[in-house]
């Protein structure tokens, strides 16, 4: 029997709750909302948990299994962060307060941590030494390195030599240094290895690699030139990160990385797009600029294959014009993070639900993603950005304190920290950020440096390896209680005035939270 539907009169009456447009459009108060200031209404349940799908687009060609992704700042997304992020459905972008090889190495690390064809991997000769081994494993974390006969991809396949021939090595009875040992000594031979031929699909060299049960796999030509290689680990890692974000072709993990608008970022650009990068993200407080639009259109002219987010934007007015230039994506936030001040010091900016809300229903008539960056406190706050019309969420401070984020731990009155720090506080504005806010190059005003966020330390949050499929559920359960089978499902609700939202008052929002205990624990997980 169908559910019985309310009538019209109680529908208008406010009883069910109010629609985007009469909360973000059609208000008499000319306010602009936080995501706290809202609560959405409960929908009807007709699905199970396990039907929720979070998928979702970052950019216009690039999708995500998770729409969750690590801000580019240098307290937050370093590599250990992008590929950890990549592998549990989400992306990180590498932040920019590095040199141009260093975050194209950042990048690269990315790029080759998950592969299915390793197509450019490190190699040896046979006269390289132990000591060259230990290092590559050192600085790359290998374990398996082809030889060749020239030390160099596309040379004469010789053998491998992994950790399992130079982990128990003792001195030589000849009086050399274990160090000084030669690759050839210890390598297994070409005779000895499984290889795959040129031109053998993926799935054929997996069977290959578990049915000779070896951790490396060559693939080579006719001429027995190494042109490939595959490893068993990568093979674990599809089993174990069943989500992750990968290229289709080369099943390399997905990473993109911050520039700015100064001439040498386009230099960065194309040492980036180098070492493979999949996103280009253009770093600015303010993204409606003449320097940012140049940027785009130099961007896309050179390297029209690589996606590129502008940003930040708050109107739609601001996201016209970055479309107009040929952006992919589009990044929205200003002056709402946890250690932003730029909407204290600067008064420009937009309470974080209504920038949302307005700027995603102008994108989505160009098929244009929105990424809600900065603001997100909780779970809650990631449902309530995507029912507004976000196709992801960007985190800082909701990242900085876990595992794989840059920095030490440290300890204060016993809690154990991390630090955190704006791109706009002094701190990092030494290190390079300040081209996120501040175009001027004359000595002058470039000396005299306006500081637009803070710095700080946030509690521990563990590995992402649990802090993320935590975050994952949580959003599962906020769309579930909302009526939203998927987030596409979401957007046709808010844009056909199905899903409903009220305003909460300052006391509603403190009845929402814990209160009324004298103390309390609060555990994520």
């Amino acid at each position: 029997e169908p559910l019985w539907e309310l009538d019209e009169e109680t529908l208008a009456s406010g009883a069910e709750g109010f629609t985007a447009s009469q909360i973000f459009v059609r208000h008499p108060g000319c306010v602009a909302y936080t995501y706290d200031d809202l609560i959405l209404m409960p929908g009807h349940i007709h699905f199970p948990l396990s039907e929720v799908e979070i998928s979702t687009n970052l950019t216009r060609n690039i999708k995500l299994n998770a729409p969750f992704v690590s801000s580019p700042m240098d307290t937050v997304t370093e590599s250990n962060m992008a590929i950890h992020m990549a592998l549990l459905g989400g992306i990180g972008i590498i932040h920019s307060n590095l040199s141009i090889a260093e975050q194209a190495s950042q990048v690269r690390k990315v790029k080759k941590y998950k592969n299915g064809f390793i197509t450019d991997p490190l190699c040896l000769s046979p006269n390289h030494t132990v000591q060259d081994v230990i290092q590559i494993k050192e600085e790359f974390g290998y374990s398996g390195i082809p030889i060749t006969d020239t030390g160099k991809m596309g040379g004469r396949l010789m053998g491998i030599i992994s950790n399992r021939d130079v982990g128990f090595l003792t001195a030589p009875t000849d009086g050399r240094a274990v160090a000084g040992i030669l690759v050839k000594e210890l390598m297994t031979p070409r005779e000895k290895l499984s290889v795959a031929k040129e031109g053998v699909s993926l799935a054929e060299a997996n069977e290959i690699l578990k049915a000779s049960k070896k951790g490396k796999l060559p693939v080579i030509n006719d001429r027995d030139e190494l042109v490939a290689l595959i490893a068993r680990t990568d093979l674990q890692k599809n089993r174990d990160f069943p989500l992750s974000s990968y290229h289709k072709t080369n099943k390399q993990l997905l990473v993109g990385a911050a520039i700015g608008t100064r001439p040498s970022d386009k230099t960065r650009a194309e040492a980036l797009v180098e070492a493979g990068v999949d996103v280009l993200v253009i770093d600015s407080s303010q993204g409606d600029s003449v320097y940012q639009l140049e940027m785009i259109q130099f961007l896309k002219r050179n390297w029209p294959n690589v996606d590129v987010i502008g940003g930040n934007v708050v109107t739609p007015t601001q996201a016209l014009h970055l479309i107009q230039a040929g952006v992919d994506g589009l990044r929205v936030g200003m002056g709402i993070g946890s250690i932003c001040t730029t909407q204290e010091v600067c008064a420009v900016g937009r309470a974080q639900a209504s920038a949302v809300f307005h700027v995603s229903k102008c994108a989505r008539k160009y098929g244009i993603p929105v990424i809600a960056d900065g603001g997100i406190k909780s779970t809650g706050h990631v449902t309530k950005a995507l029912c507004v019309g976000a196709s992801c969420v960007m985190m800082g401070s909701m990242l900085a304190g876990t595992d794989e984020a840059p920095g030490e731990y440290f300890y204060n009155d016993g809690v154990r920290l991390k630090r955190y720090r704006g791109m706009g506080s002094l701190e990092a504005m030494e290190q390079g950020s300040e081209k996120r806010y501040v175009w001027e190059s004359s000595a002058p005003q470039k000396a005299i440096k306006v500081a637009q966020g803070v710095s700080g330390a946030v509690q521990d949050k563990g590995t992402l390896r649990r802090y993320i499929p935590y975050l994952t559920q949580g959003v599962r359960h906020g769309m579930q209680d909302a009526g939203c089978v998927s987030v596409e499902d979401a957007w046709q609700k808010l844009y056909n005035d199905k899903l409903r939202f009220e305003i909460r008052s300052p006391a509603a929002q403190k009845e929402g939270g814990v209160h009324g205990l004298h103390s309390y624990e609060k555990r994520l997980y």
